[in-house]
């Protein structure tokens, strides 16, 4: 797993810049929002959750901890940029009164 902020991201932060991200990985192959009002919720519940291509969540409000492999990885809060890598197992995990917003995105193959 990475963890950048917008900041970090050159030219804006341009969907061509996402896909950079992960080198070798192509344009956005599916994505959403997704926004979780409860502390404590852990995405994918307790199944084991790996993708074949990497992942991408912009956190957009909240915050939380991201689990990957099971163990803890880091914190997020709004503004981070999470990129799971092919084959790691992750769940986001929210903490806080404020509902956890984010989108997710998946990167195709070249």
């Amino acid at each position: 797993m990475k963890k950048l902020t917008l900041n970090d991201l050159p030219d804006g932060g341009t969907p061509a810049t996402l896909a950079a991200i992960g080198a070798g990985w192509g344009p956005v192959e599916a994505g959403g929002i997704s926004r979780y009002d409860d502390p404590g919720h852990r995405t994918h519940g307790e199944a084991r959750h790996v993708h074949t291509v990497p992942e991408i969540f912009c956190i957009v409000q909240g915050a939380g901890t991201v689990e990957i492999d099971g163990a803890e990885a880091g914190r997020f809060t709004a503004g981070d940029l999470l990129i799971i890598e092919p084959g790691e197992d992750h769940h986001l995990i929210s903490e806080g009164d404020v509902p956890l917003v984010f989108t997710w995105m998946h990167l195709s193959r070249r």
